[in-house]
């Protein structure tokens, strides 16, 4: 086959692939383990590296041992005390092989968008590009999983996110000539 047939061969692919719902769901489950494999990769060398920030509830001693009105058994309610309360958080690093599993399941990644039933047409730069609106959102959803209520994600990501996902079904669907 020569250089010119291939050529050919690669306009014929790149005209001839059709969605339907079987390769629809196929593209999402793709992007999606894609999404789990970089952010968990990421997620495991952040921890290592940077650790994981854990809160807790701090209320502050405002009363001094002479003059303490309240018995050691005594709850005080935010509504019943000017006591203020406030968060704080410390950080906690996980070994370092977190860092190396990361590294692996970041070159798994690599791979994976190539699974792509519309990359023959499609190419790098579509698959790769769609494919950062899913990573928006999953990185949102996974965050808020991963390190709780410190991440969750607030009115403008959802609108954010939302917005990113109807980039995804223009880039990917949007008939092509």
């Amino acid at each position: 086959m020569s250089i010119d047939d291939k050529a050919q061969d690669a306009t014929t692919a790149s005209t001839s692939f059709n969605w339907n719902a079987i390769t629809v769901a196929q593209s999402i489950a793709i992007f999606v383990l894609a999404g789990f494999a970089e952010i968990l990769g990421g997620w495991l060398i952040w921890v290592a590296i940077k650790g994981v920030r854990v809160e807790e509830e701090v209320v502050p001693n405002t009363t001094d041992d002479s003059n303490n009105d309240l018995s050691p058994d005594e709850n005080v309610e935010p509504s019943d005390s000017p006591v203020s309360r406030s968060s704080q958080y410390i950080i906690l690093k996980k070994p370092w092989y977190f860092a190396l599993l990361g590294s692996l399941t970041l070159v798994a990644y690599g791979f994976i968008p190539c699974l792509q039933p519309s990359a023959a047409s499609d190419g790098f730069a579509r698959i790769y590009a769609a494919y950062g609106g899913f990573f928006i959102v999953l990185t949102y959803l996974l965050g808020w999983a991963l390190e709780g209520e410190s991440a969750k994600p607030d009115v403008g990501d959802l609108v954010g996110g939302a917005i990113s996902l109807v980039g995804v079904g223009v880039i990917m669907f949007w008939p092509r000539d």
